[in-house]
């Protein structure tokens, strides 16, 4: 303390990160002691063995390594699937983790299949005949999106999705095995005369979609177009997976209920998460099917992981009952109108020739149309040179895409940050 002149709080936690560091070791009683070197290998060890043991690798996640990946100090993120720090409830957050921490019951294991009031509150917001029994909690709408695909499809077959789709889902579905097809989508989400079509012609018994802002489009299934999808897929004999990861999201207008709230014969399998309207660390979803398929779905998730760690169910359940819940939504609601209508206007300013697709009524991105021959990977590199992180178009259509796209995230930086990362953009493209 005197030789740096520093608190007393700031040397205790000095120490407590070189102790995690395992540089120094804590000895209650006696002190603190600078940490036994380990000893050093006498030879470097040979690996190599472990290529011919895992054989053909399994699983691509390297589209969704990259997109998960902090951007680096300095950086302006318009590529984010969350949103920031200044946009969560922290301090609500905070309060009802407290609360639940201390509850009696919350660290004991519960129903494996969630707290009932947790699933009765995504069965509630399911609507229609979805019930808090046909519901299962999950840590993150990943997690339940994985398990609906190895749940319904088995390893070798076809799933379809919209073109283009999240990054995640088509990482999801080959990691189960699956092939993901594409089926074109346009402003008014997918084409129902295409699903038809598809479903014939690949026999697929699962259909991904995102009838609300979809990631990375931004575009939601048109009211024309909802009950249609929904009689293709019920004259298929498959099911759709309804990601609903959006509904908090909505910024012109209240959003039109979810497809599950109208389907009467259990073809709707719903997933809804609240870690994009929350924070990150609020890992908690639901993924919810009628009958046979939902005990096909709590199977299946019970084996990955048994069950959501209690205190993060309890505090979910705190939050949502809290009147600042509410008031986080509709303040949620206008800073993410001021920062999409930002970076619209900044696009329009410095980067007219990117054609940007209708501004989407909620969600977090915008989805951008590069020139002719422009290539959105070389420019998501250039970017990057720029201090200014942005997302190529490629990874997230599961075939080849129909030309060179970037998603601009709104959601990760204030408005005059947006402008700054635009204009960093352009001098990119410009080059």
């Amino acid at each position: 303390m005197a030789a740096h002149r520093a608190s007393p709080l700031t040397v205790q936690r000095a120490i407590g990160r070189l102790a995690g560091e395992g540089l120094v070791e804590p000895r209650p009683g006696r002190g603190t002691f600078v940490a036994a070197r380990p000893a050093v290998a006498a030879a470097t060890p040979d690996l190599s063995w472990q290529s011919v043991a895992l054989g053909a690798r399994t699983v691509e996640e390297a589209a969704l390594q990259e997109l998960l990946a902090l951007p680096p100090p300095g950086a302006i993120p318009l590529s984010t699937g969350y949103v920031e720090p200044d946009l969560q409830p922290l301090q609500a957050l905070g309060a009802a983790l407290s609360r639940a921490a201390r509850r009696a019951g919350a660290w004991e294991r519960g129903p494996v299949e969630g707290r009932d009031e947790l699933r009765a509150w995504f069965a509630r917001e399911a609507g229609g005949p979805m019930r808090a029994h046909d519901m299962v909690v999950c840590p993150g709408g990943q997690a339940a999106m994985a398990t609906a695909f190895r749940a319904f499809a088995s390893p070798g077959e076809t799933i379809l999705v919209e073109s283009p789709t999240y990054v995640g889902a088509i990482a999801a579905a080959r990691a189960a095995g699956v092939r993901a097809m594409p089926v074109a989508a346009d402003a008014g989400g997918v084409r129902p005369d295409l699903l038809a079509d598809a479903l014939r012609r690949t026999g697929a018994r699962v259909f991904y979609c995102q009838p609300l802002f979809a990631n990375p489009s931004g575009a939601s299934l048109a009211a024309d177009r909802r009950e249609p999808v929904l009689d293709a897929v019920a004259a298929a004999g498959a099911f759709l997976i309804e990601d609903d990861w959006s509904r908090d999201l909505a910024i012109d207008a209240d959003p039109p209920p979810p497809l599950a709230a109208t389907d009467r014969d259990g073809h709707v399998v719903y997933l809804r998460s609240l870690t994009k309207s929350a924070a990150p660390g609020l890992r908690v979803a639901a993924v919810g099917a009628r009958g046979a398929a939902g005990a096909r779905l709590r199977a299946t998730r019970i084996v990955d992981d048994l069950f959501v760690a209690g205190p993060l169910q309890e505090a979910a359940l705190e939050l949502l009952a809290a009147p600042a819940w509410r008031r986080h939504l509709r303040r949620l609601r206008g800073r993410l109108r001021e920062r999409r209508d930002a970076l619209a206007a900044a696009l329009d300013r410095y980067l007219p020739e990117l054609r940007v697709a209708a501004r989407p009524a909620g969600g977090l991105h915008l989805w951008a149309a590069l020139p002719d021959g422009a290539d959105d990977v070389a420019l998501a590199a250039a970017a990057a040179a720029r201090d200014v992180v942005v997302y190529p178009g490629r990874p997230w259509f599961p075939a080849e895409p129909p030309g060179p796209f970037l998603r601009l995230t709104f959601a990760g930086a204030p408005p005059e940050a947006l402008e700054e990362g635009v204009r960093r953009l352009a001098a990119a493209v410009r080059r």
